[in-house]
């Protein structure tokens, strides 16, 4: 039986995907799904290069939004601690010893609603400007942002803002009420509008239907420039929030959703995130070759466990892997 690939040759880049295309490319036999994002992988990217991301908590809890799925939610009852926002000069010193072990992009998360105008503000500032100096690409998730400080963090030398919608627009009421689907929009497009690359995705695994994740990725594939870089996590389940009794995702669910991102965002990168501490190693190596060339080192995402650094270069050595150096997509911006 051919694949939806050799039927219908859609290894271009395209903004006009259907939810029933979509459809048919998820639904395939997950080998020939996987065969196809292979494929089309090879085309875009340099197989076996991998973009290595480390990502900090430079401020911890106290969050007012009431995302189900976040354990830095204030309203919560979790064992994350509330912890200030973090000096430049602790930055910076987990930044050097981050590089010095191959990662070339720096991801500093702030549990903030949305980006204010003041000293923290200013601080975050700086610290994305010292890192920047370092010779990585620097990537904030902050929350909420305007035109004005997303071109002031452009300014800084900001490279990247992750901001993810999470799961489809129907979904996403039974997930988040205290903010829209269109301020998650609105804020990638402020993004866009200082010139960033974008980093958005989501996350399996919370209670959402097979359709819920196709519409997730029907609104990424559709914006007028696919985000450099797409996140595909599988919900870590933290007791004392409203997901702490969701069931592990499937192994094989993870793979299906980065085989369709991959066909349908060719030129993105996409990211394995959280979830990979619970994976063998040759679940990681399927994802991999499904069109996953990014991953988050270090033991914490933030506030939930991670593979350690010398496990993942463990796992580049066997699968002959290279870490992907900084700015390869600068000639696109």
């Amino acid at each position: 039986m051919p694949t939806v690939l050799a039927e219908k040759k859609k290894d271009q880049l395209r903004h006009d995907w259907t939810k029933e295309e979509i459809t048919a490319i998820y639904h395939q036999p997950l080998l020939e799904l996987v065969f196809d994002a292979a494929t089309i992988h090879k085309k875009y990217h340099k197989t076996g290069e991998v973009q290595v991301s480390s990502l900090v908590s430079v401020k911890t809890g106290g969050c007012p939004e009431d995302c189900a799925y976040c354990p830095q939610a204030a309203r919560y009852h979790t064992d994350i601690k509330v912890h200030k926002l973090m000096e430049v000069e602790e930055v910076v010193k987990k930044a050097i010893n981050a590089q010095a072990k191959g990662v070339s992009r720096m991801c500093l998360g702030a549990a903030w609603r949305e980006v204010r105008d003041n000293k923290d503000f200013d601080k975050v500032c700086q610290m994305v400007e010292a890192v920047n100096d370092m010779g990585m690409e620097v990537c904030c998730t902050l929350g909420m942002l305007t035109e004005s400080q997303a071109k002031k963090l452009a300014d800084a030398g900001l490279y990247a803002y992750n901001h993810n919608i999470d799961t489809s627009e129907e979904h996403y009421g039974d997930i988040i009420t205290t903010r829209t689907y269109d301020d998650r929009l609105n804020t990638i497009q402020n993004v866009r509008k200082a010139k960033l690359t974008v980093c958005s995705g989501g996350i399996i695994g919370m209670g959402e239907t097979h359709e819920d994740r196709i519409g997730m990725l029907f609104t990424l594939s559709n914006m007028e420039k696919h985000p450099e870089s797409v996140p595909v996590n599988a919900l870590v389940a933290v007791k004392g929030t409203p997901m702490g009794d969701q069931k592990k995702v499937p192994f094989y669910d993870l793979v299906r959703m980065i085989a369709t991102a991959r066909i349908i965002m060719p030129k993105s990168v996409v990211r394995l995130s959280a979830g990979r501490l619970d994976m063998a190693m040759s679940e990681q190596a399927m994802c991999f070759m499904a069109g996953a060339n990014s991953i988050f080192a270090g033991d914490k995402l933030l506030t939930t466990p991670n593979p350690g650094f010398n496990d993942d270069q463990s796992m580049f050595d066997i699968l002959g892997l290279t870490p992907r150096a900084a700015f390869q997509n600068e000639q696109e911006r």
